[in-house]
C-alpha cells in the first residue's frame, strides 16, 4: 500500500498529468482488463496528458509471464546469464568481445587466473595493487557475482584503493566478486558524460523459426558524478532509433527517482536528439552473434561502445521490461511484442 501512495504523490505532484476523472476511469478500466491493481498504469507514467494507447503497456502479470516462460527461457542459460563469473568466462572461450577479466573471489579465496590464494583482511591493498601492475591497468570494476541493477558494483582506482579497501575490505572477504578491467568508452559517448561508461541496451528475441530480432534499444547514463549508469540505480535513459541508432528527444527516468523528462544531460548540457550511436550496426550484429552462443528466446544485452568498437558488458534473461515498454510507449502495440506474448 506504501508504494501505492509513494506513486500517488508523484501523480499529484506531475504538471503534465491528465484530469483526476479521466485518470480513475483508465485506471480502473486498466485493472479490470489487466486483471489487477493499476500500479503499472501509474509507474508508467499512463497517467500523463497525450498517452491513450495505455492498454499497450504490459501489467506486471505479463511481464512475469514473459520472464518466467519455460518456452523463451532456458535454465541452462539462465545458469550463464545470471552469473557474471559463468558469463565472463564462457562469453571469453567463445571469442566475444567482453571486459577483461582479472580474477574473481569466493569469499576468502581469490583467483587472479594464475594463483589461488585465502586472504586476510590485512592483504587485500598488496593483492589488488599486484592486479594493477600485472595487467597496466588503474581502474577496475568489482562486482557481485549475481546482483543486478546496479548493486554492488565498485569501482576500484590506484587513487582511491585504501579508502575503498577500509569501507568494503570485510564486505568483500564475506562475498562473492568478479574483477574485470574498467573500460574506456568512445569519445563521443565521452562527451554526453564521462565519469561512468554509458551502456547500450538491445533486447533480442529469437522467434519459432530461430530468427532473430532485435526488438528495442535505449542509452543508459549516469549523472551527478556516479560511475554507475545502470537506471535501476537513479540513472536515466533514452530511447534510440533502431534503424539509424539516434538517441530520441527526451530522457526517461523511473518513477522512484522522479520520473523526470529532459533533454539535455544535466551535467554537461549534451543535447541528446539525433545524436547517433558509433558502431550502432556493429553492436546489433555483435548481439546476434552473442544470441547463437547462448540461444536463449529473449535476452537483455548491455553494450559498451568504445573507440574499437561494441564490447558486451552483461547479459539479463529476467529483466523487469520496464525500459522497452516505455521507450516503445507500450510495447503491445507491435507485432513482434505481441508474438512474444503469445509465445511466452
Amino acid at each position: 500500500m506504501s508504494r501505492l501512495v509513494k506513486r500517488l504523490k508523484v501523480v499529484f505532484n506531475d504538471p503534465n498529468r491528465k484530469g483526476w476523472i479521466r485518470i480513475i476511469k483508465e485506471a480502473v478500466d486498466f485493472s479490470l482488463t489487466k486483471k489487477e491493481l493499476p500500479y503499472f498504469y501509474l509507474g508508467k507514467f499512463l497517467y500523463r496528458k497525450g498517452i491513450k494507447n495505455y492498454k499497450d503497456y504490459l501489467s506486471s502479470k505479463e511481464v512475469d509471464k514473459i520472464t518466467l516462460s519455460k518456452k523463451l527461457h532456458h535454465p541452462a542459460y539462465a545458469s550463464i546469464l545470471r552469473n557474471k563469473l559463468f558469463f565472463a568466462l564462457y562469453t571469453e572461450e567463445n571469442q566475444l568481445p567482453v571486459p577483461a577479466f582479472l580474477g574473481y573471489n569466493l569469499g576468502a579465496t581469490f583467483n587472479d587466473r594464475s594463483t589461488t590464494v585465502n586472504l586476510r583482511r590485512e592483504e587485500l591493498f598488496q593483492y589488488f595493487e599486484r592486479i594493477y601492475r600485472i595487467h597496466n591497468c588503474d581502474r577496475i570494476i568489482v562486482k557481485s557475482l549475481t546482483d543486478q541493477g546496479g548493486d554492488n558494483v565498485f569501482l576500484f582506482t590506484k587513487e582511491n584503493l585504501e579508502e575503498i579497501i577500509n569501507e568494503l575490505g570485510d564486505f568483500i572477504l564475506q562475498s562473492d566478486m568478479i574483477f574485470q578491467r574498467y573500460l574506456i568508452q568512445h569519445e563521443d559517448i565521452d562527451k554526453i558524460y564521462s565519469h561512468s561508461v554509458n551502456t547500450l541496451r538491445l533486447d533480442s528475441y529469437m522467434d519459432k523459426k530461430g530468427d532473430i530480432h532485435i526488438v528495442s534499444a535505449y542509452m543508459r547514463f549516469g549523472a551527478g558524478g556516479s560511475y554507475l549508469d545502470n537506471s535501476s540505480s537513479g540513472g536515466f535513459f533514452i530511447g534510440v532509433d533502431l534503424e539509424e541508432g539516434r538517441l530520441y528527444q527526451k530522457s526517461l527516468q523511473f518513477m522512484k527517482y522522479g520520473g523526470g523528462h529532459i533533454s539535455k544531460h544535466p551535467d554537461t548540457g549534451f543535447v541528446f536528439e539525433n545524436f547517433k550511436i558509433p558502431y550502432f550496426k556493429e553492436s546489433k550484429e555483435l548481439v546476434k552473434k552473442a544470441v547463437s552462443c547462448i540461444p536463449d528466446r529473449l535476452i537483455g544485452w548491455d553494450i559498451a561502445i568504445t573507440q574499437n568498437g561494441p564490447v558486451i558488458i552483461e547479459a539479463n534473461d529476467n529483466n523487469s521490461l520496464m525500459g522497452p515498454d516505455l521507450v516503445l510507449q507500450g510495447v503491445l502495440k507491435y507485432p513482434i511484442w505481441r508474438e512474444i506474448l503469445e509465445e511466452a
